[in-house]
């Protein structure tokens, strides 16, 4: 099933990924973000518009730097608003990061609690981050700390800052943290709200935090290069014929001479050069004039002498051309070249006895000593610019890959062991730094109890090496499977399921469009869909499963497709309706053996679909099948519940004379929506009584329950009994009924034409009191504990005397306890509301009173709600 997709998104700020930033590399230890890429956060030479990294690249490399960390992120949201997208990085290789790319705005992750609250997070090590994050840290068990601040513009959150830090290093104080991040946010809402100021058509407040959004791939930024020596090169001519020489200032230094004292003769150069490489010196000339070029001479000078003035030389390399000249038929233009920490260092490493070799950021190999070459069976050129894991395929078991995600993430040494295709043991040690890693690599005996067949061998575990290659299981895909295991967990209803799916997959792998179908009399009808024009996918509205479409056939089929451009999709599906979607994924949703629906998704822009992404949306499509049938079996016994609370809730309240009475009720918005909460007016002989009560729990024998003590209250009071003994028998029921549940209630028996009253309470919130002058009171009701309890427990009367003109509040719980909060300071924000809302009409002041818990998304219980306006007699 293929469907007419939505407008192409372009980011109004986009940058393409991988450029790194030239300017931020230059960053000095403690130089504020401010003295750094002032031209760049405010537009080119050209007077363009700069680009949106260029405004985040400062600070976040001077907030790594503060905090001694080794990382830094920036996260701005996207267009939709659904994501965080990853748009600056530094110190950490991108492709480690690439399923956090973009992450859901309502993930469980650090970075999107903090967009959410708006506030800075400190989690110093990795069991911190375990409480907290506990999905999280499944896809990424490293050790590490990490800091978090949000982004504002004018106010508004717009993204996160994160830097990250070796947990093994010294502690660092909450307030430090909060300090450093707190000024680089400041710096980067100045740098963004200027860039915002100069994108085209922005104008007026609001438009600048509106503007600042981002949907491209992460820019990387280079964190500075720590000191090291730098490299000296001077360029030379030397007349062949003529034995002169010429340098510019740099080779003169090299060769320890003044300009000024330099007569430019090769006897001269000799004089500085080490008496033991003289011979070297000259075969320089003779190969210069033989084969026109000279490559890689080394040869030794006269350096500044110690302290104690010992003579010392500097090594020193020669390189250089042959080209014609007027005055001589032989000038060789080169360069001498410094190579104290070069070359030297190089030849220092084919010494060594174990192998030596080199990733770079991205762990990819760019450089290994001869002795890594024998030990690892590779000619240098098969190593050259290839990961580890893909350019020895007995090393392509994702636990060595892990080994160096670990280093690289933890910043701290890392070992393992692996068995070679030869049979012999091989030690890997792994040394990371922000700028790539160094290893070393040994032989090794084989560990106890190690199968001396086994092909391939981690940490005393044998792997078997893949004698082909395979989609290797990556973290992300881990992370994407818990992630999305975790969100169902908590999705209750067939909408939750669908909310919750599409919140995932579409930042998870950068779709823009989600349809979610179910299957239904051998059709398929939509459930949900997100990124689609309106009426798009009316066509498609209960087609038949014997329809030519990709969508009805991943689900007959029960094999996902895959179309990675629309000639693709095109070829497969001749006549199909194509728009502007670039490439599409058919899930099928299978639970238990049966089909559930289908799940399409679809990208703007053409996309290859990797093993290891193949893989993952098949998981997911799995899990979302499960959930999804999960779901609609509770959907089902939900509606039987609902059903039957609202069979249980009276429809309308008598009409007393004297009297104004009106209920509320607010399923809660967690587990099932159905509860124990009720309320009633009932007649008696004295008067009315006006009830409200709470049953604990949330499922359909709560409201069993509930419909049980509503009834017999009834037929108490309207029996003539007295408050005390009304509760006191429902009480004694409640606990004969043996149904392992207790209640709360609150009952008042009123006199509509003198306003006296009679109040018993068990284990309720008690009652509010609006008094005709406005000032509002709350009743302390004598009172028993719950019902159900005990018995035989006995429940004490309070008298009441109400004005004409007062106003009595009966409500549960669920009304004054709010997350977060305890129920005193709920109580106290209803009395509020109470003494500053009119009360001529008790209908709109009920509406106002649960109006903060209507909106509330989050409700983790129910509402009941009873006002009654005594007006006195004669009121009406």
């Amino acid at each position: 099933m293929a469907h007419p997709g939505g407008k192409q998104m372009m980011s109004r700020a986009s940058a393409p990924g991988g450029r790194e930033m030239e300017e931020s590399a230059a960053v000095p230890r403690g130089k504020r973000p401010a003295d750094v890429l002032g031209r760049g956060a405010r537009g080119d030479r050209t007077g363009g518009v700069a680009r949106i990294e260029d405004a985040l690249a400062g600070p976040v490399v001077a907030a790594v730097e503060d905090l001694g960390g080794y990382g830094g992120l920036v996260y701005l949201r996207s267009r939709d608003r659904r994501s965080l997208v990853l748009c600056v990085v530094t110190g950490v290789p991108r492709a480690l990061l690439t399923s956090w790319w973009r992450v859901p705005v309502s993930g469980a992750m650090p970075v999107a609690e903090v967009y959410r609250a708006e506030e800075g997070l400190w989690l110093p090590d990795e069991r911190a981050t375990m409480l907290r994050f506990p999905q999280f840290t499944a896809a990424l068990p490293y050790p590490f700390a990490s800091a978090y601040c949000p982004v504002r513009v004018g106010g508004e959150p717009v993204g996160v800052l994160a830097v990250l830090r070796s947990a093994a290093r010294e502690p660092v104080g909450e307030q430090a943290v909060r300090a450093v991040l707190g000024g680089a946010a400041r710096d980067m809402e100045e740098r963004l709200t200027e860039f915002a100021r100069r994108v085209p058509g922005r104008t007026g407040p609001d438009a600048v935090a509106y503007g600042i959004e981002y949907d491209d791939q992460p820019v990387s930024v280079r964190l500075p290069t720590p000191p090291v020596q730098a490299l000296r090169v001077g360029m030379i001519e030397w007349d062949l014929d003529g034995d002169r020489w010429a340098g510019d200032d740099d080779a003169l230094s090299l060769l320890g001479v003044a300009p000024e004292d330099f007569g430019g003769t090769t006897a001269e150069v000799e004089s500085r050069v080490s008496p033991d490489d003289l011979h070297e010196l000259r075969a320089s000339r003779r190969e210069a004039a033989a084969t026109g070029q000279v490559r890689s001479r080394h040869f030794r000078v006269l350096d500044e002498p110690d302290e104690d003035g010992r003579i010392r030389y500097r090594p020193i390399e020669l390189w250089g051309h042959v080209v014609p000249s007027e005055e001589t038929t032989r000038l060789l233009v080169g360069a001498l070249v410094d190579v104290a920490g070069g070359v030297t260092a190089a030849e220092a490493a084919e010494r060594l006895p174990d192998g030596l070799f080199s990733l770079d950021q991205d762990g990819r190999i760019v450089y290994a000593n001869r002795r890594c070459q024998e030990l690892l069976n590779c000619e240098l050129e098969h190593l050259l610019g290839h990961h580890p894991w893909d350019a020895l395929p007995w090393l392509r078991d994702p636990a060595y890959e892990d080994r160096y995600r670990a280093a690289m993430l933890s910043q701290e040494p890392v070992s393992y062991l692996a068995h070679a295709p030869d049979g012999a043991w091989l030690g890997f040690v792994l040394y990371p730094g922000v700028h790539g890693l160094t290893g070393r690599v040994f032989r090794t005996s084989a560990p106890v109890g190690a199968q001396p067949a086994s092909p391939g061998r981690y940490a005393g575990t044998t792997v078997a090496a893949p004698s082909e290659p395979v989609a290797t299981a990556r973290a992300g895909a881990l992370y994407h499977v818990v992630q999305m295991a975790s969100a169902l967990t908590e999705a209750v209803t067939v909408r939750d399921v669908c909310r919750a799916v599409a919140e995932q997959l579409l930042p998870a792998f950068g779709a823009r469009e989600i349809a979610l179908y179910t299957v239904r009399d051998n059709r398929m009808y939509l459930l949900w869909e997100s990124g689609y024009p309106e009426g798009s996918l009316d066509a498609f509205e209960g087609v038949p499963l014997d329809r030519d479409l990709p969508g009805v056939h991943a689900l007959t089929t029960r094999l996902p497709l895959f179309f990675e451009s629309p000639e693709e999709l095109a070829d497969a599906y001749p006549g199909i309706l194509l728009d502007r979607t670039g490439a599409w994924a058919f899930l099928p949703l299978i639970a238990s053996g049966h089909p559930v629906g289908s799940c399409i998704l679809g990208w703007n822009a053409p996309h290859r679909f990797t093993p290891e992404e193949r893989s993952a949306l098949t998981a997911l499509g799995g899990l979302a099948a499960q959930a999804m049938e999960r779901a609609r079996m509770y959907d089902a016994e939900s509606t039987v519940a609902r059903g039957l609370q609202e069979a249980l809730l009276p429809h309308r309240l008598p009409v007393i004379e004297g009297l104004l009475t009106t209920g509320r009720y607010l399923p809660g918005t967690q587990g099932m929506a159905i509860g124990g909460d009720w309320y009633d007016v009932i007649r008696t002989e004295r008067g009315v009584a006006l009830v409200i009560g709470d049953v604990e729990g949330h499922s359909v024998g709560a409201a069993a329950v509930m419909g049980q003590l509503r009834s017999a209250v009834h037929a108490f009071a309207a029996s003539g009994r007295p408050p005390q003994e009304v509760i006191a028998h429902t009480n004694r029921l409640l606990a004969e009924l043996e149904a392992e549940v207790f209640a709360t209630c609150c009952y008042v028996e009123l006199d509509p034409r003198t306003g006296r009253a009679l109040a018993a309470r068990a284990g309720h919130p008690p009652p509010l009191l609006r008094h005709p002058d406005g000032r509002v009171e709350t009743l302390d009701l004598a009172g028993g504990v719950l019902l159900g309890v005990y018995p035989d427990a006995a429940y004490p009367v309070t008298t009441l005397t109400l004005s004409p003109g007062s106003v009595l509040a009966l409500y549960t719980d669920g009304l004054v306890e709010m997350p977060g909060s305890d129920i005193e300071t709920g109580i106290r924000a209803v009395r509020r509301c109470l003494a500053h809302s009119r009360t001529d009409s008790v209908e709109q002041l009920a509406d106002r009173l649960v109006r903060t818990a209507r909106r509330t998304e989050d409700r983790p219980d129910d509402v009941a709600l009873l006002l009654t306006a005594f007006r006195g007699e004669g009121g009406r």
